[in-house]
């Protein structure tokens, strides 16, 4: 149970995965002057020509309609990625509401395995004993490379497009989920952050066995005990899809506005 969700991020990512929306401008078309009028100088860089005309603001829909939103997700998002299993993954229904859901979980650290049930392993998770201590399976980390790959596959800019985009949709389904209510990009933000937090592990990971699953065990110089739930779902994929799920969502909040200053710099331990 403790194995499945790791990728939101991705979708976070996905990442990994994918949320929010934005106004769209119109610009109007620009009257051509008379003949005898002189054109007009260039308009420095950074600065309004007071010539043109200011741009339409088309305000966002007053209803939105989450209950029957899922087409128009998929028909915007199905461009993210040209992999199958992408495609698969927007089979699910309720997309906006889980994946509004899951990044509201993971930005508080909490698991966010209930919203997505669609992106769990079918297979196993695998341990191994060394000297009487159990670690966990590098075979198990393989579980997660189709996700892992999918997330990394996802075209950032096109899926920040997205995000503005689908605005109105993801602040109503986050109004759904209680009070105070948050802002989505914000939260979204947020939700990265934490996941750029978790370290890329390249060593054994010990576990200490619990009643029906297993637990982190601390490390000298490592505590992996204390990372959120969240984080540790991401831990669990391996290093390599860590690496994976982690660019892309560093791809993503740079697309959306985030400076690269302000995010979480990578940490990798390797083996002693």
């Amino acid at each position: 149970m403790k194995n499945k969700k790791g990728l939101l991020i991705g979708l976070a990512v996905t990442a990994c995965t994918v949320v929010a929306g934005t106004l769209f401008w119109q610009r109007s078309q620009i009257r051509p002057e008379p003949e005898a009028v002189a054109p007009a100088p260039p308009t420095p860089a950074g600065q309004t020509n007071p010539a043109l005309p200011a741009p339409m603001v088309i305000p966002a829909p007053t209803v939105i309609d989450l209950e029957h939103s899922d087409d128009m997700f998929r028909n915007k998002a199905a461009g993210l990625s040209v992999l199958p299993k992408f495609a698969d993954w927007l089979k699910t229904e309720d997309l906006v509401r889980r994946l509004t859901a899951a990044v509201d979980c993971i930005a508080d650290g909490t698991s966010p395995r209930d919203s997505l049930g669609f992106l769990s392993p079918r297979k196993k998770f695998k341990v191994k004993t060394v000297q009487g201590q159990l670690f966990i399976d590098p075979k198990s980390y393989a579980r997660y490379d189709m996700a892992a790959g999918v997330v990394d596959s996802i075209d950032a800019q096109a899926a920040a497009a997205l995000i503005k985009d689908l605005r109105p949709y993801f602040q109503a389904a986050s109004r759904e989920l209680g009070t105070p209510a948050r802002d989505f990009q914000a939260t979204l933000i947020k939700a990265i952050k934490e996941m750029l937090k978790t370290p890329v592990v390249e060593r054994d990971i010990a576990l200490r066995e619990k009643v029906i699953s297993f637990a982190i065990a601390p490390l000298p110089d490592l505590q992996l005990e204390d990372l959120t739930a969240a984080q540790k779902h991401l831990l669990r994929m391996g290093p390599k899809n860590t690496v994976k799920i982690q660019g892309k969502l560093r791809d993503i909040a740079l697309a959306l506005g985030v400076p690269a200053s302000q995010l979480p710099q990578q940490r990798i331990y390797t083996p002693k």
